[in-house]
Formats: C-alpha cells, sequence, structure tokens
C-alpha cells in the first residue's frame, strides 16, 4: 500500500491515523473540537507527538469533553501541568480551555462548529491536485483571523492548515497515495 511520505510506517497509531481519519471529512462537533485542542498543542511539535499521546490527553482532558474543558478551574490545571503522559504547557492548557468556551460561543452562533467552520468553502472539500507542500493558504489565513478575533490561542494559520487536513476540509493526501482522490 503507497500512503503519503510523511507517515512513518512503524508507528501503527500513525497508520491508522493517516488511513482512516486524516482528510476525512468530519461533521460531529465533539471530533471537531478534539482534534482543534490537539492541533493547537502541537505548535512547536511534531504531529508524531501529539498523535503518540492523544489517548492520555483523552483521559487528561475528560474526553475532549469541552462543556467540562470550559470549567476547568486552577486545581485541574494544577493536575494537567503534573500530567507526564500528556504536554504540559501553562500557555497551552489555558488555551485549551478559553479555545472551549469560544468553541460554544460560535456553537450557539451557528448551531453547530461544524456549520461555521465548513460555512469558509461552502461545505465542500477542497483537493489539491499536486504534491506542492503546504503549510497555510488564504483558507486557513481567513479563519486563523477569525477565530482569533473571537479570542481563540493556538490557532495560527499553520495550526489551523494542519486543522483543516485532519478534518477533511482540505485533502492533501500526495498524489501517488492510495487514498487520494
Amino acid at each position: 500500500m503507497k500512503r503519503c511520505s510523511w507517515v512513518n510506517e512503524n508507528n501503527e497509531l500513525y497508520i491508522k491515523y493517516h488511513d482512516e481519519e486524516w482528510a476525512v471529512p468530519s461533521y460531529d462537533d465533539n471530533y471537531l473540537f478534539e482534534m482543534l485542542l490537539l492541533e493547537s498543542f502541537q505548535a512547536g511539535l511534531s504531529w508524531e507527538c501529539v498523535l503518540n499521546k492523544r489517548e492520555s490527553f483523552r483521559k487528561a482532558y475528560d474526553n475532549f469533553d469541552y462543556k467540562k474543558i470550559a470549567k476547568y478551574k486552577e486545581d485541574k490545571i494544577n493536575e494537567l501541568l503534573n500530567n507526564k503522559e500528556i504536554i504540559r504547557n501553562k500557555l497551552k492548557i489555558n488555551a485549551a480551555i478559553n479555545n472551549a468556551k469560544i468553541f460554544m460561543e460560535i456553537q450557539k452562533e451557528y448551531k453547530t462548529f461544524s456549520n461555521y467552520i465548513w460555512s469558509f468553502t461552502n461545505n465542500k472539500t477542497i483537493i489539491n491536485k499536486d504534491d506542492n507542500f503546504r503549510t497555510t493558504s488564504n483558507l486557513s489565513d481567513t479563519i486563523s483571523n477569525d477565530l482569533k478575533k473571537r479570542g481563540m490561542k493556538f490557532v495560527g494559520s499553520i495550526i489551523i492548515y494542519s486543522y483543516l487536513q485532519a478534518i477533511g476540509i482540505i485533502n492533501d493526501h500526495e498524489l501517488e497515495c492510495n487514498f487520494y482522490k
């Protein structure tokens, strides 16, 4: 099987993520928040590092329940800062809490976060038809700027571009990859 060149073929989690999740369109708000949280923790690190800690994140962050995360207080922040199984960065932890609150504000405005995020492409997936490596686009710039205006943190254009790939708004499978459509 031919996969994208960035997949570490020695890591089963990475293979499963690439084959079953990456670039698959998602409209589920719970999954959309999970990926937003994980992508925000990737800043300055590799996606593989975050992916390897995903289940520890799931446990530490109440199964990525944004309603619970939005209510985290100092004791929970300290618990997360002392959890050696996850990425312990106070700015990113505080951003996750902040972003959960804003995520819910967006839900109120658009009925779902999915409606919001997919509105930027009129509910269409962008399929890149070349093998040019990208880290940003006009779309990721626009969404990043909008999220920042709303008060979200760790949502720069590079993070948002990766997020859009993860949730299937952008399909960047390489042309030679079996999953390129």
